[in-house]
């Protein structure tokens, strides 16, 4: 072989190995070319898989039944709340409680009678009809008994965030319960804060500052380690931070915890990630489609489109003789103000309008675009000849839906990402650690939840995209190193493709129990996923369950205890109910930790709200384990 034959051969082979894709699923600049961590979707009973529906919030999770198992309550807004109950392992189809528009969902026993209350915030027709939280007992017989108003009932609002905590350390779990501020209260505070009295009636006791629009969305947290919550609020503009006092109220301290304004804000999670004791921030970041935004996605010709708050027209679509819109959803009173051809005579939906609804339109039937549209409001299609077809129309709300076949559609300009921030806790002063921990990445992000997937004893993030509406949605996965590195790993069998639909929402539980975190996804517009945590590296490593009762006096509730082992991991904490749900707040009394490959005994200690305690030593060969009164 001459040298000119080996230079082709070698330039022959450098060609291919440049054409040799390394991952089709690598969206970001960190992400390994093996799957890390491996999940497999879980098609339970508990999702409505024909219905593709508006969410709100995060899944509650808590133990409603007292039978060992986490339960679901989950939130399709506008339609009504349903639980899922967990079979030893196995979701049931969701059961309906109420119907209507709801908003925040809390658990908790406020009474210490042993069974739960769930506390659902209502909304208030946007003020045209304030209503004040519905409450709910459920016993152990699965029944969930409605209650009577309070001696001095909860004010009437237009409900958004409600939260059990105990914010006066005394072992029983006050409430904050915020509204979305209405024109009638001319700017009079509607975020009340509810004292418990000790025998379950709950007493506004303070306000906080009214908050402006979505302002009301809130993380319970501890900033400077004094054991007593602080409230962070986001939502509109810049985050407020507010330092509990241990009386139920608070005195804001934004600018001296936080190292700069930060806002985008579309979900919050505390996270102790370099295992030092303290709670971190994870601020996911993004910002809503614009007016009028478009999605075409070449390969599959499928388009969508999202407006609102007044009128829209979009360029023709090329679809042939037939035009197919999937996932079509807007608001009352536009849910079913779907107008046809030039006449813009009404399309005849079959049955309910509240889904998503699926719509097939042939030219000879939907000739022609009227001059002049309807003045009601609502959408117009019409087919204009050419083998195009025209869509238009004026809605509030927000208007969403996925045309199939389009042939080519002209690109929009999509706003480019923000990063996400990791705000690391110094003595109770926060200092950005986003890039030093290798977390960032310009996406448009909606969600966080927090836990240990490969059980190596770090705590890792699931975070969510807003997604595309015509492209599958994957989550980002970073994995904790254990050196305050983050490294973002390519998850197996994790995404959605709910056409039309847009991430929203994300919880994290072992549903059934076998020592690996599952995941449960839920997109607004769309459905609920339950994704099953097949891992090798959590297989191999060990871990322990504890599960959290009532303090040893029986005086107070695990919601909020703080849950501590030291192990050959160093030291993991992590605190009962905490998620990242913007409105509502969970009662998972299970408190998971990886221990890597570590076999020596382990020191787990329990602290209640109430400065009660617990430590016990375990074997590594103990994976679950009891502490406080059931």
């Amino acid at each position: 072989m001459n040298v000119m034959q080996k230079i082709s051969i070698r330039t022959l082979i450098i060609t291919l190995l440049f054409l040799i894709p390394i991952s089709t699923h690598c969206r970001g600049q960190q992400a390994t070319t093996e799957a890390t961590v491996h999940f497999k979707e879980t098609f339970e009973d508990f999702t409505r898989k024909d219905k593709n529906l508006r969410k709100w919030d995060a899944p509650s999770v808590a133990d409603l039944d007292q039978d060992g198992y986490p339960d679901l309550l989950l939130n399709d807004h506008g339609l009504g709340i349903s639980v899922c109950w967990n079979n030893q392992g196995h979701f049931a189809k969701p059961h309906d409680i109420i119907m209507g528009d709801l908003h925040g969902v809390a658990v908790g026993d406020i009474d210490f009678d042993g069974n739960l209350e769930v506390i659902m915030s209502r909304g208030g027709g946007s003020g045209s009809n304030a209503r004040n939280s519905k409450l709910f007992r459920v016993n152990k017989k699965r029944e969930f008994i409605p209650l009577e108003d309070f001696d001095i009932p909860l004010e009437m609002m237009r409900g958004r965030t409600v939260k059990f905590f105990d914010g006066d350390n005394d072992g029983d779990l006050d409430l904050i319960n915020f509204a979305f501020p209405t024109k009638e209260k001319k700017g009079k505070s509607e975020n009340y804060i509810y004292e418990n009295d000790g025998h379950g009636q709950l007493i506004l006791k303070s306000t906080l500052p009214p908050s402006i629009a979505d302002g009301q969305k809130t993380l319970l947290t501890d900033i400077n380690n004094d054991q007593i919550i602080d409230l962070i609020l986001y939502g509109h503009e810049t985050i407020k931070v507010f330092e509990g006092l241990g009386d139920l109220t608070f005195k804001e301290v934004t600018s001296g915890v936080l190292p700069f304004p930060v806002s985008n804000v579309t979900s919050m999670v505390e996270i102790d990630y370099d295992n030092d004791g303290d709670f971190d921030l994870y601020v996911t970041r993004g910002k809503d489609f614009e007016i009028g935004e478009t999605f075409y996605n070449k390969q599959t010709k499928n388009w969508a489109f999202y407006t609102k708050r007044g009128n829209f027209k979009f360029e023709d679509l090329k679809t042939g003789d037939v035009l197919q819109m999937r996932n079509f959803q807007s608001q009352w009173p536009y849910n079913d103000a779907y107008y046809i051809g030039e006449t813009g005579y009404p399309y005849d939906f079959p049955g309910e309008t509240h889904s998503g609804k699926d719509i097939r339109l042939v030219n000879s039937n939907a000739l022609g675009f009227p001059d002049k549209l309807n003045e009601k409001g609502g959408i117009h299609v019409g087919y204009v000849g050419n083998d195009k077809w025209r869509i238009a129309g004026n809605t509030w709300s927000p208007t969403t839906g996925v045309v199939h076949g389009v042939l080519d559609y002209p690109e929009y300009n999509h706003p480019k990402g923000l990063s996400d921030l990791l705000l690391e806790n110094k003595n109770g002063k926060f200092v950005d650690t986003t890039q030093k921990a290798k977390l960032f990445l310009e996406e448009h992000t909606v969600a966080a939840s927090v836990a240990d997937f490969d059980n190596n004893g770090y705590q890792d993030l699931i975070v969510i995209r807003r997604g595309n509406m015509v492209f599958e949605n994957e989550p980002i996965v970073y994995l904790n190193q254990g050196n305050s590195q983050f490294k973002q790993e390519m998850v197996s069998g994790i995404s959605t493709s709910d056409w039309g639909s847009i991430g929203m929402a994300v919880e994290v539980l072992d549903y059934d129990l076998d020592g690996k975190v599952d995941v449960i996804i839920g997109n607004e517009r769309g459905k609920w996923h339950l994704f099953k945590n097949l891992s090798k590296e959590a297989n191999k490593n060990p871990f322990i369950t504890i599960e959290v009762g009532k303090s040893s006096s029986g005086q107070a509730s695990a919601l909020g205890a703080l849950v501590n082992i030291k192990s050959c991991t160093g030291e993991q904490t992590q605190r009962i109910g905490s998620t990242g749900a913007s409105y509502s707040l969970s009662l998972n009394k299970f408190a998971h930790f990886g221990l890597d490959g570590c076999t020596k005994p382990i020191k787990v200690t329990v602290t209640w709200s109430n400065g009660e305690t617990i430590t016990r030593s375990i074997n590594h060969t103990q994976h679950k384990i009891i502490l406080g009164k059931n």
